[in-house]
C-alpha cells in the first residue's frame, strides 16, 4: 500500500547489525529520487503496522541526499517498535517515513560543541560530528555504553583520537563522572546530551552544580522522566474553534484522550510531550506546559501547546482544531 501524501514511501536498501542490540538501517527512495534535506541532529517518524510510530534520529551525513540512516536499539521493554525494526523489518520493505524534523541541533553560536551519550543515544551526534569535521568546528564526545560491545560505530568514532571518549561501566568500574568531564567548560561552549534518564539527570545536575548558563545545555530525551497526571490536577474545558465543539477534560485524561474520544483525528506519536506530533495552535487560555520540546520563550508567548501531556492553568482553552 503506498504511503499517505504527507509521508515518503521508502524501502530499506540495506540492514546490518551495528553492535550488540544495535540495528543499522538504510533508506532510500525506490524509484533513486533524492530526499528532502535534513539538518545535523534531525529526526523521522517511522510508520510500523499496528498504528506504531516510533521517532528515529538520522545518524549519516546531512550533505547526503540519497539515503537516510538510522540506528535502532532493541529495548529489553520495548512496546513494539524496536523489536519490529530487529526482527520483522527485512532488506527490501517498504516503509511509510515522516518528513525530517529538527527538534535537536547544533547551537550556532557554540565555540566548542560538547556531546554526551548514552548508548543508542549517540545516533543524533554521528551527523552533528559529520557536520563539525565538515566545517572545522571544535567538538568532543564521552560516549557511555555499559560494556564495549554495545558501542555501535565504535571505531569510526574513536579513530577521531582524543576528542572522542568511550566510557564502557564493566571497564571502569562503574559510570563515568560526569561532573569531572564538564569541569573543563569554557566560555562559550555548548553541552549536548542524549540518552537514558539517569544519564541527563546527571548531565542536568552537573551543569547546575558548575553554574552553566541554562541556554547552553541541551537536551534529546527517549522518555518523559515522571508521570503526566499529576495529583491535585483538575478537569478544564477545551474549546475547539474549528470543530465547533467544547469538550470536558477530565483529570486523569489528556487534551488528546478528549480530542480522540471525540472523533476527531489528530496527529501524534509518542504520548509524552518529545515529538511535537500532536502540536496545536492555542488561541485563548493558559496551557501548563508539561512537554520537552518548547523553548522556554516558546512556554511564554502561551502560542501552541501539545496535546498528550499539557494541562490548563485556565478553565478553558480554546483551540484551532
Amino acid at each position: 500500500m503506498p504511503a499517505p501524501p504527507d509521508l515518503l514511501e521508502l524501502v530499506v536498501a540495506a540492514r546490518a547489525p551495528q553492535a550488540e542490540g544495535v540495528a543499522w538501517l538504510e533508506l532510500r527512495d525506490p524509484r533513486g529520487a533524492p530526499l528532502p534535506p535534513f539538518t545535523p541532529g534531525a529526526h523521522i517518524d517511522l510508520y510500523l503496522p499496528g498504528g506504531l510510530v516510533r521517532q528515529y534520529s538520522l545518524c549519516n551525513d546531512s550533505e547526503e541526499r540519497d539515503r537516510y540512516c538510522l540506528g535502532v536499539g532493541l529495548a529489553p521493554d520495548s512496546r513494539g517498535g524496536s523489536r519490529y525494526v530487529h526482527f520483522a523489518l527485512q532488506s527490501g520493505a517498504r516503509v511509510a517515513v515522516g518528513y525530517p524534523r529538527a527538534r535537536f541541533g547544533l547551537a550556532p553560536a557554540a565555540g566548542r560543541h560538547r556531546f554526551i551519550a548514552g548508548g543508542i543515544g549517540i545516533t543524533p551526534f554521528l551527523s552533528m560530528i559529520h557536520w563539525c569535521e565538515r566545517h572545522g568546528a571544535d567538538w568532543e564526545l564521552l560516549y557511555c555504553v555499559r560494556s564495549r560491545g554495545r558501542a555501535g560505530w565504535r571505531e569510526a568514532l574513536l579513530g577521531h583520537g582524543a576528542r572522542a571518549r568511550l566510557h564502557a561501566d564493566d571497564e571502569h568500574g562503574g559510570p563515568a563522572d560526569i561532573l569531572a568531564w564538564l569541569d573543563g567548560q569554557r566560555p562559550g561552549d555548548h553541552v549536548y546530551c542524549c540518552g537514558p534518564g539517569p544519564l541527563m539527570d546527571a548531565v542536568a545536575d552537573a551543569a547546575g552544580r558548575l553554574g552553566m548558563a541554562r541556554g547552553s545545555v541541551h537536551f534529546e530525551r527517549f522518555a518523559a522522566p515522571g508521570e503526566t497526571v499529576r495529583q491535585g490536577d483538575r478537569a478544564f474545558t477545551i474549546s475547539l474553534r474549528r470543530s465547533g465543539l467544547e469538550l470536558q477534560v477530565p483529570a486523569d485524561a489528556s487534551m488528546l484522550d478528549a480530542v480522540e474520544a471525540a472523533g476527531i483525528a489528530t496527529p501524534s506519536s509518542c504520548r509524552e510531550g518529545l515529538c511535537r506530533s500532536c502540536e496545536v495552535t492555542l488561541l485563548a487560555g493558559i496551557a501548563d506546559h508539561r512537554d520537552y520540546v518548547l523553548s522556554d520563550e516558546e512556554r511564554a508567548a502561551q502560542r501552541s501547546v501539545m496535546l498528550c501531556v499539557s494541562r490548563a492553568c485556565t478553565e478553558r482553552l480554546e483551540l484551532d482544531l
